[in-house]
């Protein structure tokens, strides 16, 4: 008899952990990969945190933009803290072993972050069309009301979604072999150890990352064609300059998370394609995390004037602390 839809007989026994392959052949060099995915990990987290302090922190970008830029790093810190701990603690490992319930969890969350990117990425490119082609509307479109829906929408839509999958994913019987070929918990590699038609399974998830990939997509695409346009018409070169600097880098991080997301996703399952398709997983798993600080807001003014002030603010608070010390020091000494 069936028991526990989390715990599927294999051979007799309750199949209660999966086995993560990781990188395959790279594996051999697993020190090397431990230190490299360490230091991507330690970035990402430094970035994004000191992005989501800054906006917190200073008055002068409590604007929409930059509301929806800490969300995102925000949405990026759990991205990556989703996958890269496990990733990174397997390369000392010899068992890489992930419970079932862990790895359902890890592909819900995982699930969850991919399709709320896809949303806000979309919202920001609109934002940003908004911005440069009505400004004079700005305020009225994008005010505090539609930031907190778009937002909202976007987790509960992709919370929905992937409680819908995942409640199917749990019913289907796995029965060997329990080895995951990836790094972590993935859909299309999990449902291959089923021994159970997983058809509607797949059809099912089709169909939402259709809705959750395409519209975002296309509506992030349209916006940026609007801008560009809008940039061209710009009688001052140095003002296209410096709008095509800005849009490109944007546009160039946008078409890495879409181009390999979908060549992830859309690639037929085939064993030539599984290896190709595990390295397209990294840009948007691993390295867009990473980079979006560098990119959204490193390079944007406001954010660096506010960065030296904070920097100048932390750097003078200690100094005074360190001279108050000293006085204190120095008249306990004489007494």
């Amino acid at each position: 008899m069936q028991t526990d839809a989390f715990e599927k007989r294999e051979n007799g026994t309750y199949v209660t952990e999966f086995i993560l392959l990781g990188l395959g052949k790279l594996e051999d060099f697993s020190m090397l990969l431990f230190l490299v995915f360490l230091m991507i990990y330690t970035l990402t987290l430094t970035g994004n945190v000191l992005i989501i302090v800054l906006i917190v922190s200073e008055q002068n970008l409590h604007t929409p933009m930059y509301y929806f830029l800490a969300n995102l790093s925000c949405l990026e810190v759990c991205y990556s803290s989703t996958i890269l701990p496990k990733m990174i603690a397997d390369f000392l490992s010899d068992s890489k072993s992930i419970s079932v319930w862990g790895c359902f969890m890890q592909l819900f969350c995982f699930g969850c972050l991919v399709i709320v990117e896809c949303y806000l990425l979309s919202v920001m490119s609109y934002d940003r069309f908004v911005a440069i082609c009505k400004p004079l509307y700005y305020s009225m479109i994008m005010n505090n009301r539609v930031i907190c829906i778009c937002i909202a929408s976007s987790w509960l839509c992709a919370a929905l979604i992937l409680v819908i999958i995942i409640c199917l994913v749990a019913k289907l019987s796995f029965c060997g072999p329990k080895k995951i070929d990836h790094f972590f918990c993935d859909f299309s590699p999990l449902l291959q150890l089923s021994c159970t038609d997983t058809s509607h399974v797949r059809l099912l998830a089709l169909i939402f990352g259709s809705i959750d990939i395409l519209p975002p997509f296309i509506l992030t695409i349209a916006s940026y064609v609007c801008i560009i346009i809008a940039i061209l018409r710009i009688p001052s070169t140095t003002g296209r300059q410096k709008a095509f600097a800005t849009c490109s880098s944007h546009l160039i991080v946008v078409t890495i998370f879409y181009g390999t997301l979908m060549i992830v996703y859309i690639l037929p399952d085939t064993g030539t394609l599984r290896d190709v398709k595990k390295v397209f997983s990294i840009p948007y798993t691993i390295l867009t995390p990473m980079i979006n600080p560098l990119v959204y807001t490193l390079r944007n003014q406001e954010v660096k004037k506010s960065l030296k002030k904070a920097l100048s603010n932390f750097i003078y608070f200690n100094e005074k602390k360190i001279c108050n010390i000293w006085v204190i020091s120095e008249h306990n000494f004489k007494l």
